[in-house]
């Protein structure tokens, strides 16, 4: 049975901040954030995200997932007294004292189009469709803007030398924020360069797996039909038992 709340509990409640929830003598610890050249005054320990949203800004674009995958909500930010520009995901990164906070509405970049099917898998059609490739100069600018620590100029660089299968591993975690290419002096568009690398080494340069073959190939004969049925009627618990009790292949 749920305790019952004394009047004043109710009156306590009912006082706090209508934007946040959360009355200010709960907070223990306070930073001061600059927005757009104004200050804030909010609670240590909440994300960018959080800390604007406390301080009245209502998101209407640049939030997404609000988990680090869709990359919308790419942040540039300074601290008195470092003159460096620090690149995050507003989401992932926790407000600190002194921070001046600048949001970055998606930066429109040129993506090309194309058929891979049709496609040589040669580094000309990665110049075909980016020539600005060969303006990198390699000054890593791109690697100190990825929120993801991904090592961007050296994908990069492969691209140059056409290796597709090294684009294709070192730019998989890119998440398309655009923080790279918003920075970059050459004026590159990393990701959609890499999208097109790792869509060209998936198509002509990665193998269909024979396990995979042979796989499809019985389920075209209806090896597996009788199974599937009785997937479709298990209840959860039975799947849970099949999940718990399956045979793995060897990789």
């Amino acid at each position: 049975m749920k305790e019952k709340k004394s009047i004043m509990d109710r009156i306590a409640e009912s006082n706090k901040a209508v934007t946040t929830g959360v009355d200010e003598k709960d907070i223990k610890s306070w930073v001061t954030i600059y927005v757009m050249g104004k200050a804030y005054k909010v609670p240590a320990g909440l994300t960018i995200m959080q800390a604007m949203e406390f301080a009245g800004y209502r998101f209407i674009r640049s939030c997404g997932c609000r988990a680090g995958f869709c990359g919308a909500c790419g942040t540039i930010y300074r601290k008195i007294g470092d003159y460096k520009l620090h690149a995050v995901m507003a989401c992932q990164t926790r407000v600190e004292d002194g921070m001046y906070l600048v949001q970055i509405p998606f930066a429109p970049a040129y993506k090309a189009t194309y058929d891979i099917q049709k496609e040589k898998y040669e580094v000309g059609t990665l110049f075909k469709y980016y020539p600005e490739l060969a303006r990198c100069v390699s000054c890593n600018t791109c690697t100190k803007s990825c929120p993801q620590g991904l090592e961007v100029m050296d994908y990069i660089q492969d691209a140059i030398k056409g290796d597709f299968e090294k684009v294709a591993h070192e730019s998989f975690d890119c998440i398309q924020c655009g923080l790279c290419a918003v920075r970059c002096p050459a004026e590159l568009v990393h990701y959609n360069i890499a999208q097109l690398a790792r869509r060209m080494f998936g198509y002509h340069g990665n193998k269909e797996p024979e396990l995979l073959t042979a796989r499809l190939e019985e389920i075209e004969k209806g090896k597996y039909k009788k199974d599937w049925e009785k997937l479709l009627k298990a209840s959860i618990e039975e799947l849970k038992k099949l999940y718990a009790e399956r045979v793995r292949e060897a990789d």
